[in-house]
């Protein structure tokens, strides 16, 4: 079943709940770009006490692409990216705009894709609409504006309309200056693109405004840090660091205010980061590469896109490519091309091609996908501060970001998820693979909606709870390889996936091209 946008029956501040009440709540606190291996007792020692007394999850993943608006909506949806529609944060949908490049996230954009869509911007409900359409209460709120992918819907002032916060505004607009009051206004963006003073005002509007009356049922907060530090600093900087330490005090500051309400015993708190990160070590800029190489390449499209052209989205670790007509001729010299590069980790196509994985095996084969997507390659080399993990990324050679994400690599593909409350194990570290498609089912099964779970492509994960679930039946392992000889060498590629249940996991990806040895040169 598909749902509209809707109207919510939650409440914004209105009726107060009984702290006795036997009702059971949730609180997913997503970290942006947090990557498991900064958390410790020094850095984090709210998120290491919780992981001490819930379940860390060892082998939690994004989907791919590894970046915020694709994985924002996984979180919201429990879906591929090929059945929510939403396979990149920057992507060529001519349907909302025939003509620019748009960012996934954007108020005007989810608008312009809801009315083209009926109301389907993306192809499967959300948690927070599955919730209200259930009449349970829900809180959503985001420094950034990636939470309006989980509750988008317009709404007037009226009785009985959920809030949602996103970067600094709330819906309802008419609420604002009461929001205002309590939590003072947005803080501007800073020269150092720092965002946890963005970070406490929003946690400030959660607790204070949004929870005045009543914790919900569920509720969502989304802290831009440490992502928009590790973009300026790098991961592993002084600056990340210190995002970190801040995430970590607006957890502390969250679980405080459940103490205090004397809440904590009957609510679960998922901690979870939408992707990795990785440091870049090459900028490349992919649009100025194939144009020099002869392909009539645009970051845009004046007109519409010809038949022919070559438009490049960049996404930072990976790039869609859409050529004008699906143009056949000029897809197999890009392929051979591209496949020639040493920048390219994978590459996915659309239509099969000699060398390639098709789209479906990322599970990004959307109704508007793109004719070619590009990750970037990666190593597991480290960076000047000491930290694994070093990607190419697709960036304009004047860019003064230092670290990335969306690519393939095991740094980017390997996230955060910690989890502790009355409905999971304490003190354990699962091992098996888990992902953000997860997230959702989960939640929806331990707040008693067990038919909404089954529905999404993420699976229940039973093996971190205390309470019944389905049952784990399978658990598979594999390597896909594809392979190219071409007249100058040997491109090959690989992809390591995981399976469980039915529920797909990828781990990494990566590619080299091998240049055929002169005649007479010695061999290798």
């Amino acid at each position: 079943m598909k749902l509209r946008p809707l109207l919510s029956l939650a409440l914004c501040g209105a009726i107060a709940l009984d702290a006795s009440a036997a009702e059971r709540r949730v609180v997913l606190v997503v970290w942006d770009g947090m990557r498991p291996d900064f958390i410790s007792p020094e850095n984090t020692p709210n998120l290491a006490r919780l992981a001490a007394d819930g379940v860390f999850f060892s082998r939690h993943h994004p989907v791919f692409l590894s970046s915020t608006e694709v994985n924002g909506t996984a979180l919201a949806t429990g879906s591929y990216p090929s059945h929510s529609g939403i396979i990149a944060n920057n992507d060529f949908r001519p349907a909302i705009d025939p003509q620019k490049i748009v960012e996934m996230q954007v108020p005007a954009v989810i608008r312009q894709g809801d009315a083209v869509t009926g109301g389907h911007y993306l192809g499967r409900p959300t948690l927070a609409e599955i919730l209200q359409s259930r009449g349970l209460s829900t809180a959503i709120a985001g420094s950034k504006q990636v939470v309006l992918l989980h509750d988008r819907a317009p709404r007037a002032d009226a009785a009985g309309a959920a809030c949602v916060v996103a970067q600094g505004e709330i819906t309802p607009r008419a609420r604002q200056a009461a929001l205002e009051q309590v939590a003072g206004a947005f803080p501007p963006a800073t020269a150092r693109d720092d965002k946890s003073a963005r970070d406490a005002w929003t946690t400030r509007a959660l607790l204070s405004y949004l929870w005045k009356d009543q914790v919900p049922v569920f509720s969502l907060l989304w802290l831009a840090e440490p992502d928009s530090s590790q973009h300026a600093a790098g991961p592993g900087s002084v600056q990340s660091l210190e995002a970190i330490h801040g995430s970590d005090a607006q957890l502390g500051l969250v679980l405080a205010e459940l103490d205090r309400r004397g809440l904590r015993d009957s609510t679960d708190v998922v901690v979870v980061s939408d992707h990795g990160f990785s440091t870049i070590d090459r900028k490349v800029d992919v649009a100025v590469e194939l144009s020099v190489a002869g392909f009539t390449t645009k970051r845009a499209a004046p007109g519409g896109l010809q038949k022919g052209d070559v438009l490049v989205v960049s996404n930072g670790g990976s790039s869609l490519v859409y050529v004008g007509g699906h143009d056949a001729a000029v897809l197999a010299r890009l392929t051979a091309h591209l496949q020639k590069q040493d920048w390219l980790g994978v590459l996915f196509s659309r239509t099969a091609a000699e060398g390639t994985f098709p789209l479906a095996e990322a599970r990004i084969d959307s109704p508007d996908a793109p004719d070619l997507v590009v990750s970037l390659r990666w190593s597991t080399g480290r960076s000047a501060l000491g930290t694994p993990g070093l990607q190419v990324s697709d960036l304009g050679a004047k860019s003064s970001k230092l670290g990335n994400h969306a690519s393939l690599s095991a740094y980017d593909m390997h996230n955060t998820l910690v989890a502790a409350g009355p409905d999971f194990r304490s003190g354990v570290t699962d091992t098996l693979p888990s992902a953000n498609t997860d997230v959702a089912p989960t939640i929806l099964w331990l707040l008693g909606q067990k038919e909404a779970a089954a529905k999404m492509d993420g699976r229940v994960l039973s093996e971190a709870l205390t309470v019944p679930a389905p049952a784990l039946q399978s658990y598979d392992l594999r390597r896909l390889t594809a392979r190219r000889t071409l007249p100058d060498g040997t491109w090959s590629q690989y992809l390591q996936v995981a399976e469980v249940n039915g529920a797909r996991y990828l781990d990494e990806g990566n590619g080299n091209f091998a240049p055929q040895a002169a005649p007479g040169a010695p061999g290798r």
